[in-house]
């Protein structure tokens, strides 16, 4: 079964930048859509974004379009979540899986926006 292990994550002020990846193992993503989703705590995990297998096809969450930029790495199997312009509102833990049908999820990693 592959697994997801996220990082990037960080602490910053509003308006900053950070660059989430998702390295996979045991298996490859090249086939798949992947996507990142997020969860606060006491709320549901959300979607964020998605890219097509080959990278051609992109979709965010309306939120965040315009501000975040998914892209994937196939040789590396690895899925990236560059995020710019980082409001409050952006905080949660960050996941990657596959999309739309996810497996286990990983730990995330953690963003966090003051303002």
């Amino acid at each position: 079964q592959v697994q997801l292990v996220e990082s990037g994550g960080g602490l910053g002020q509003e308006g900053a930048t950070l660059r989430l990846s998702c390295a996979a193992s045991g298996g490859t993503l090249s086939t798949y859509t992947m996507a990142w989703f997020r969860q606060d705590p006491g709320k549901e995990r959300e979607f964020v974004a998605a890219v097509s297998w080959n990278g051609a096809n992109t979709v965010y969450e309306p939120s965040v379009k315009g501000r975040f930029t998914i892209s994937r790495d196939n040789p590396k199997n690895m899925v990236y979540l560059q995020m710019n312009s980082l409001k409050p509102e952006d905080t949660a833990v960050y996941y990657c899986n596959f999309y739309p049908s996810t497996t286990s999820w990983g730990q995330g990693t953690q963003v966090t926006v003051s303002s």
